[in-house]
């Protein structure tokens, strides 16, 4: 009987973009400094070919002529069905089984370590449907500043274990990584009952310890009020990974969505991409209490006064789209005790976020130090009075 060969073959359409190096043949990656293709070994560059505008990639995609909103309820239909469609493909992709990560990899690459958890994964998942993305927001700041911006975060963080810098400044390679987004736009008109709060004051006589004083007392006058409050929304964003801590990646905002650009496979050279594990229906439930807060904020506005009552909002939503995009971050995962930290730059401002340790026995020093200083104050106070 013969072995069947156990690497994972890439699946149909999902082969990705290739730009060979025109000098020495190597594959050619996006550099975001020049904004051109740059070979890592001969140094030779080159303008996006316009075979790289028309080929195959990682997404099965051909860049779109502009950024297209698409239909909400149409997608989650065909979704639903599962139907082969112009807006959908089949990606190969590579499961994390550490953090749940969902990265698009090149077929020859079959086992590597995860950028999101420094975790080993191999290339063992089977190809899955997508929403194809409609726009992508090239890398501007390269590796190197990417890594000093994240030097000087990590400078100022107090109590940060000492090996923690030392893993920065040995100058270990950082992740660039696009990742996964959905924006949406909607319409909405929100009737709302409530009651808006004018604010007065009376004076009161009391007796304090047989002592008559006078006090000011605010009270509030409630006035019953209905009304109806519009808003459109536009380009609500949501994180559309699991593997990214949101509380992080939602202060890497704001992000120039205004730069966005049609996909093309040419920027996600040299790249790695996540796919999305938060689906366009519970991505659009995160945009709705995003949406629901801000229509919140729009009814305590119009109801007015000093204070207002919110009893009940009903909400009309309509003209649903959204755009599946791609967003550049810089990644490096740093492992403590066994507990993995991970830090986040915004490949467009470098703005930094991330998960820290804390150093126990610096910690204790600093404990340690605070007690002999107030000792010390403590026994020259008392020396001076004595």
């Amino acid at each position: 009987m013969t072995e069947a060969d156990p690497t994972p073959q890439p699946a149909p359409g999902a082969e990705p973009a290739r730009f060979p190096c025109p000098s020495c043949g190597s594959e050619m990656r996006y550099s975001p400094a020049t904004d051109r293709l740059t070979c890592p070994y001969c140094g030779a560059t080159a303008p996006a070919p316009e075979s790289a505008r028309t080929a195959s990639d990682p997404w099965g995609a051909d860049p779109a002529p502009a950024l297209a909103e698409q239909d909400f309820a149409a997608a989650v239909a065909e979704l639903r069905a599962r139907a082969s469609s112009a807006e959908t493909e089949e990606t190969r992709i590579v499961q994390c089984t550490s953090c749940g990560a969902a990265i698009t990899f090149e077929p020859d690459i079959h086992a590597t370590q995860c950028p999101f958890c420094a975790s080993p994964v191999v290339a063992d998942t089977g190809p899955s449907r997508h929403i194809k993305p409609q726009g992508v927001l090239p890398f501007l700041i390269g590796e190197r500043e990417a890594r000093a911006a994240m030097q000087r975060w990590l400078d100022s963080l107090w109590f940060a274990p000492s090996g923690l810098k030392r893993f920065a400044r040995a100058g270990r390679p950082m992740q660039g990584i696009y990742a996964p987004y959905w924006t949406y736009d909607a319409r909405t008109e929100s009737d709302y009952r409530g009651a808006r709060g004018d604010a007065y004051y009376v004076t009161r006589t009391v007796t304090v310890n047989g002592k008559r004083q006078t006090r000011r007392e605010r009270r509030i006058r409630w006035t019953p009020r209905r009304g109806r409050v519009s808003r459109f929304f536009d380009d609500v964003l949501v994180l559309a990974s699991r593997s990214l801590p949101r509380k992080y990646a939602d202060r890497l905002a704001p992000w120039d969505l205004s730069a966005l650009e049609p996909y093309d496979p040419q920027y996600l050279a040299g790249f790695r991409a996540e796919a999305y594990t938060v689906d366009v229906e519970e991505g659009f439930a995160e945009a709705r209490r995003i949406m629901d807060a801000q229509i919140r904020q729009d009814v305590r506005r119009d109801i007015g006064g000093d204070e207002q009552r919110i009893d009940a909002i009903s909400t009309r939503i309509s003209d649903v789209t959204f755009k599946h995009i791609l967003l550049p971050v810089w990644l490096s995962a740093y492992r403590y005790r066994g507990k993995v930290y991970r830090f986040i730059v915004n490949a467009r401002t470098g703005e930094v976020q991330g998960e820290r340790p804390w150093s126990a026995w610096k910690i204790a020093l600093a404990v340690l130090a605070g007690l002999i200083l107030a000792a010390a104050i403590g026994w020259l106070v008392i020396r001076q009075q004595g």
